[in-house]
This record gives C-alpha cells, structure tokens and sequence, in this order.
C-alpha cells in the first residue's frame, strides 16, 4: 500500500517558517498541525512564539496548548496524536499542513519510533560528570565514534552527545547504527518546505526575535508559571528563554546576561536545525524562498504538481 502524502514546513528558528506554513494552509484550504516541543505546554507563549488568537482563527491549529506545564509530552505522544490529527484533517476533505521545527517529532511522525536503545545509569552519571568538565572533549569523542550524530546535533546539544555516547559505550555500536537497523519505511511521503536565508539575515532575524521576547513579557510570563505552581525544574522550563529567565530569577545572571544567552543558545539551536535538515532523509526536500518573497506559491505549486495532479488529488 503506498503512503499517503503529507506537507510539512520545516526550517530553523526565526526563518519564518510559521507565517509560510499559514499561508500555505490558507491557500490549500489547509489546517496546521504544530510539530513545535514546547508550543504543546499552556501558558508558555512569548518565549516559544506560539500562533496568537487572529492567526488560529484564520487556520485551525492542532496540538498547541494541549497538557500543563508539568507534564512531559515525549516525541512517541506527539506522533501519535498526530496522526489521528492528520487522519481527521483528511477526512474533511482538508489538508493537513505539519509545521515546526522540533525535528525529532517530525522524524517520529514520518519514520515511527525505533526500539529504546540500551541504558545504564552508572554509564550516564560518569559521561554527565565528564561534560562538567570538558564538554568540548565529549563533543569530538562523539564525532570520532558517531560522526553522522555529531553532525547532526552540533556541540552544544548536552542531552543527545550524551546519549549518543551512552549507547555506544554500553551497547558498542552508535546511535546512527541503530537508526538505520531498526529503519522502517516512512508512513508517510513527505514532501518537506524549508525557507531559506542566508545566515547573516537569520541571525539578524533571531536577535530581533529574542528582543521582542523580553519586551513583551517574557519575564513576567515565567514569574505567572512559577507563582501558579510549575516547578522550576520542569520539562517545559527547557526551552529557550525559560532556562534563561529562571537563572536570571535565581540570581545566577543579571537580565543583560539571560537575553544573551538567549541569543546564543537560539543561534546554537538555527544551526542544529540547519545541520539536521541538510541531512534529513525523512522526505523530499526542497528549499523555497521565505512567505514574504513569494514562499507560499513555490510550495502550492510544487505540493500540486508532485501529488494532486499526479495522483487525482491528495485531499
């Protein structure tokens, strides 16, 4: 049985990628389905650039808002409320539009999710020592045993260097090899849209964005969460900002220092998400030019002519 065809919008932070895919979906008579990590948590709205109330009255939006802040929403959740999203979104005769730029969702949505590869505490305790002390020598350790992993996710990416070497160390094999073992054919034929800029204006573009971030609140936002009773050691609290913020109200920087680091961390997230996308064989992808420069109608047109009109209309 062949897959179903399915739209995705995809790019690093700030590329503009949200306004492309509500524009796309308008176009398409389309409904957006968020593959955003952090947009699922209520309450969590400057920092993580959610869709206001005007653009989700345009375009339905799936899987914004949908548990607490205290909850923990894994990538296995995300796909499968998807799926039964997008299963609906077919069935009324609509397209489902995925945007987002959370790719380990959009790889779990398309590819499904591989067994857990093995574990080991002690393994886990020693290597986060290790980062402690020398996250740099952890990083090129990976790249010399797992290069397809260190390329993916850049040398600031803590949780997943460490993973990657915990399974090799415990299981002798890299986390890659086990991808590729446990490989399923994709449920879906992804053709995936990624607006594209040069790196000087994307980077102008998130130091934009970050300031708009503490100018509308982000701060306050953060003190509301804390004040209703979100732990300050939540999942939720992970995003970028959020951990900034709290160490700013903890006294571990002043606010110049946080919006800083904001700045840094989300450039560090552009080019893992850059890094990601050069390497992704989820689907087919293709470079479009940003919405304000005529993105919307390059995807139209090519999401036309590779699936409606060759297969009679994928709606």
């Amino acid at each position: 049985m062949t897959a179903p065809p399915l739209l995705v919008v995809a790019g690093p932070t700030a590329s503009g990628k949200s306004a492309l895919g509500l524009e796309v979906a308008e176009r398409l008579g389309g409904e957006i389905v968020s593959a955003d990590a952090f947009a699922v948590y209520r309450g969590l709205d400057i920092g993580t650039d959610k869709p206001g109330p005007e653009a989700r009255r345009r375009i339905p939006h799936h899987l914004v808002d949908v548990c607490d802040p205290g909850e923990r929403f894994s990538a296995g959740r995300f796909a499968r409320a998807a799926r039964e999203a997008i299963r609906d979104i077919v069935e009324r005769g609509r397209v489902p539009v995925v945007v987002g730029g959370t790719h380990f969702y959009i790889r779990a949505l398309i590819l499904g999710l591989f067994p857990q590869p093995p574990t080991d505490q002690e393994v886990r305790l020693r290597l986060e020592q290790a980062w402690e002390a020398d996250p740099a020598g952890l990083f090129e350790r990976l790249a010399s045993v797992d290069p397809e992993l260190a390329r993916r996710v850049g040398p600031g990416d803590r949780q997943r260097i460490l993973r990657g070497l915990e399974v090799f160390e415990v299981s002798g094999s890299p986390l890659t090899e086990h991808w590729k073992r446990h490989r399923r054919e994709p449920l879906y034929r992804a053709l995936i849209a990624v607006p594209e800029r040069e790196r000087e204006e994307l980077y102008a573009r998130i130091e934009a964005r970050v300031e708009v971030m503490f100018s509308s609140g982000l701060v306050a936002e953060v003190r509301r969460l804390l004040a209703s009773g979100v732990a300050p050691n939540v999942h939720a609290f992970k995003a970028i900002g959020y951990r900034e913020v709290l160490a700013y109200l903890g006294g571990d920087m002043d606010l110049d220092m946080a919006v800083e680091a904001t700045r840094r961390s989300s450039r560090h997230l552009a080019r893992r998400q850059l890094s990601w996308l050069r390497h992704a064989d989820e689907g087919h992808v293709v470079r479009v030019p940003p919405p304000e420069r005529g993105g919307a109608e390059v995807i139209v047109d090519r999401w036309s002519h590779e699936f409606e009109e060759g297969e009679g209309g994928a709606r």
